[in-house]
């Protein structure tokens, strides 16, 4: 019996590693699918807490805000406010654990390139971001009423909101060497930021000085253009809205795609 011999040879993937890119993207998924409870519910569970301090607790159920019931003002900015905190929070957490625990090679050592990382990194940052809206939404028009204005709207800002925050997610995932570094950019940016961006107040009621504070606030024109998708009703413009969120969103994706690219604070 003769022996068959092979020899090795260099696989070929095309111009897209579709199925590296795919892998990776699954396993952001699943990552978070399997706790589900903690990346999903606890987020739901959170959201009505707030609805029932601010709509019920402060007696602001029946009151009016900009011509909007306050019930269905409140809602789409609770429900932005928790994509925002859970699609940063799944980039970031993923890229610092796998530096923590020295994992960064699972991704780094296939033949993927930097644009297909990012693709990967941001679409599962994205993907927990609109289950989280959508399981938010859910819940949120069993007590208050949701109705779709401008169904494009509310397409468009929950997923550019999303790629946002993931990519920030990824930025400050590469930059964290520790827990306590990213609990930083959590409690002094990322809450704070979302917390004063008209999430439970109309703008419009605000000081001069302060709505023009508020228009340098990049999640106002994520809560403010997701709301508008909602009630029609917007405190600032829609337009400026769209390319605040396009043009910050080119930005981040330049900056993460040179930091892949580079390998910076990953191949240390």
């Amino acid at each position: 019996m003769t022996e068959t011999h092979f020899e090795p040879g260099v696989r070929r993937f095309g111009s897209v590693n579709w199925l590296g890119l795919w892998t990776l993207y699954l396993k952001e998924v699943r990552r978070f699918m399997k706790v589900f409870t903690q990346t999903v519910a606890g987020p739901v569970v959170t959201a009505l807490l707030f609805f029932a301090v601010f709509a019920v607790a402060m007696g602001r159920a029946d009151t009016v805000v900009a011509g909007v019931p306050y019930l269905a003002f409140l809602g789409p900015g609770l429900i932005m406010m928790t994509v925002i905190q859970n699609a940063f929070a799944n980039t970031s957490s993923s890229i610092l654990v796998s530096k923590v625990q020295g994992s960064t090679v699972d991704f780094l050592m296939p033949p993927l390139s930097p644009g297909e990382l990012n693709v990967a990194f941001a679409l599962g940052g994205m993907t927990r971001g609109v289950v989280v809206a959508i399981a938010s939404a859910l819940v949120i028009s069993l007590i208050a009423p949701m109705g779709i204005s401008h169904l494009w709207a509310v397409v468009f800002f929950v997923l550019a909101s999303s790629l946002a925050l993931a990519l920030m997610g990824v930025l400050a995932g590469v930059w964290a060497e520790k827990f306590d570094h990213m609990q930083a950019v959590t409690n002094f940016i990322i809450t704070p930021l979302a917390f004063l961006s008209g999430t439970f107040y109309s703008v419009e009621r605000l000081p001069e000085i302060a709505r023009v504070i508020s228009s340098y606030n990049p999640f106002f024109y994520m809560i403010d253009g997701f709301r508008y998708g909602f009630t029609g009703h917007a405190d600032g413009s829609i337009t400026a809205g769209v390319i605040v969120l396009v043009a910050i969103n080119v930005v981040l994706w330049s900056i993460c795609y040179w930091v892949f690219k580079k390998g910076f604070r990953l191949k240390a």
